[in-house]
C-alpha cells in the first residue's frame, strides 16, 4: 500500500508539470481514512459541524477515501471495531482551555500505531474552521503530497444586499466562516493587496466618480488611491505586490492600465477602440486580458510597452472572466446559445506554451475563476438548476468539490 501511495504521489507531481493534461484517479484505489471524535467539551451541534468541515477538508486533499460515519470515543482508547480495517484513523479531541481558548489535539493512527500527533490552540472558537483546514494541511504535508497552502488562506468576496448596497466579506474557502469587513454603500471588486492577506483593494461607487480604495484589515483604515471617469477596477496584483492592473475608462472605452504603487503613476497598456478589460499578469512584463476586438469576447495577451497583441484562445465564441498563474490561464466560455432557456458557461484551461485546451467543467454556469496563490487549485462559482455553490478544483487530481452558497449573490471573489 505504501509503495502504491508513493507511486500515486509521484504521478501527480509528474502530471502537474503540464496542468492542461487530464489526470484521472480511481477513487477505490485510494487508502481509506475514518474520523473518531474524542471531544470532551462543546455541544453536539458544534462537534458535528467541526466533523463535517474536517471530512470536507480530507476529501479535498484527494489522498483518501474518507469515511463519513461519525464516531465517538475516548482519546486514549483503541480504534473502534468498525474502523479496524481502515488504513488510517484520524482521532481528534476538542477542548476549552484557559480564557475560553479553543484547543484541538489530534493523532493519526495506522495499524494501531500513532504515526502523527499535534496540538492546536486559538483564542476564538468562531474561527474553528481554520483549525480544521490547518489539520488537513499538516496531514497533507506529513503524507509528502504537494503543498496546499491555499487551504489555510482567506477568501474575499463582495455581495449585493440591496439596491446600491453591498458587503465585502472575509471567509474560508468553504464559505462556512464569514465575517463582514466593509458595509454601507456600494463597494465591489475586492482584490487582495498582498500574499499575507493583510489588506485589499476595492472599487467604491456612489459618488461622482468611481474610487479605487485600499483597506488595511489590521487597522480597518481605508485610503483612496485613484479616481476615474467611467470605470475603475483592480483586476490583478503583481507577484511582488508593487504593481496593479486596472481596468479604466477615462475616455469612454475601457482599457487595461498598469499602476505603480510606489510612484503612484498610471500607464496605459492596451489601446483599442472597443473593450479591453480584466488584465491578469502572466509574468512581470506580459498580461492577459479580455477584448472584443474579434467581435466577441476572447482572451489575448500583450507585453507591457508593446503594441503587439496575441490571441490566446481559438476555441469558443464568447470567452471571458480569465485568471492567470504563470503560463496557465483559466477562462469562462459560453457553450450554448439558448434564447428561451439557461445557457452553459464552462471553465477551460490553457497554457501559453501549448495549443491544448482542457475543459474543466461540464454543466451549469461556472464563473469567477481564481487560481490559488500556488496554482494548485481553482476557486469558482457554479450555478446549476437554480442552486449555487462555491467550487474548488484540484488540477493535478482532476477533481472538483462544491460547497453550497447559503445566502446572497456573490458579485466578485478573490483568493
Amino acid at each position: 500500500m505504501k509503495l502504491f501511495f508513493s507511486l500515486m504521489l509521484l504521478l501527480s507531481i509528474l502530471f502537474a508539470n503540464d496542468a492542461t493534461i487530464e489526470v484521472i484517479k480511481k477513487v477505490e484505489t485510494l487508502p481509506s481514512i475514518a474520523l473518531e471524535d474524542a471531544s470532551r467539551d462543546y455541544d453536539t451541534t458544534f462537534r458535528l459541524a467541526f466533523f463535517k468541515t474536517l471530512v470536507a477538508d480530507l476529501n479535498v486533499l484527494s489522498l483518501f477515501n474518507v469515511d463519513k460515519h461519525y464516531n465517538r470515543i475516548s482519546f486514549d482508547d483503541s480504534v473502534i471495531v468498525a474502523n479496524k480495517d481502515m488504513y488510517y484513523v484520524l482521532r481528534y479531541k476538542l477542548s476549552q482551555g484557559d480564557k475560553d481558548s479553543f484547543n484541538v489535539e489530534i493523532k493519526l493512527i495506522s495499524h494501531d500505531k500513532n504515526i502523527f500527533l499535534k496540538k492546536y490552540e486559538i483564542r476564538n472558537k468562531n474561527i474553528s474552521v481554520f483549525v480544521a483546514h490547518s489539520i488537513a494541511y499538516d496531514i497533507n504535508q506529513f503524507m509528502g503530497a504537494p503543498s496546499i497552502d491555499w487551504i489555510k488562506k482567506r477568501v474575499l468576496f463582495s455581495r449585493v444586499v440591496a439596491s446600491k448596497k453591498s458587503e465585502i466579506v472575509l471567509s474560508d474557502y468553504t464559505l462556512e466562516y464569514q465575517h463582514v469587513v466593509l458595509k454601507g454603500g456600494l463597494n465591489l471588486f475586492p482584490k487582495w493587496a498582498n500574499k499575507n492577506q493583510t489588506a485589499f483593494y476595492y472599487t467604491s461607487l456612489g459618488g461622482e466618480k468611481p474610487l479605487l480604495k485600499y483597506l488595511d484589515t489590521t487597522t480597518g483604515k481605508s485610503t483612496t488611491l485613484l479616481s476615474s471617469d467611467g470605470m475603475l477596477i483592480c483586476s490583478d496584483v503583481s507577484g511582488d505586490d508593487k504593481m496593479l492592473l486596472l481596468t479604466m475608462a477615462p475616455e469612454g472605452q475601457p482599457d487595461v492600465y498598469i499602476y505603480n504603487i510606489a510612484t503612484k503613476q498610471t500607464k496605459k497598456i492596451t489601446a483599442y477602440g472597443g473593450i479591453d478589460v480584466n488584465g491578469q499578469f502572466i509574468d512581470n512584463d506580459t498580461v492577459a486580458f479580455i477584448s472584443n476586438r474579434l467581435g466577441y469576447p476572447n482572451v489575448f495577451s500583450q507585453k507591457i510597452g508593446s503594441s503587439s497583441v496575441e490571441q490566446m484562445v481559438y476555441y469558443g465564441k464568447s470567452n471571458s472572466a480569465c485568471s492567470a498563474h504563470g503560463e496557465y490561464i483559466v477562462y469562462k466560455s459560453r457553450e450554448s446559445s439558448n434564447t428561451f432557456s439557461d445557457n452553459t458557461f464552462n471553465l477551460h484551461l490553457i497554457s501559453s506554451k501549448t495549443d491544448f485546451v482542457r475543459r474543466l467543467t461540464a454543466t451549469g454556469v461556472n464563473e469567477f475563476p481564481r487560481f490559488s496563490s500556488d496554482g494548485d487549485a481553482i476557486l469558482f462559482i457554479k450555478t446549476y438548476k437554480s442552486q449555487s455553490a462555491l467550487g474548488v478544483m484540484r488540477l493535478s487530481y482532476n477533481k472538483s468539490y462544491l460547497f453550497p452558497l447559503k445566502e446572497g449573490k456573490i458579485q466578485s471573489i478573490d483568493w
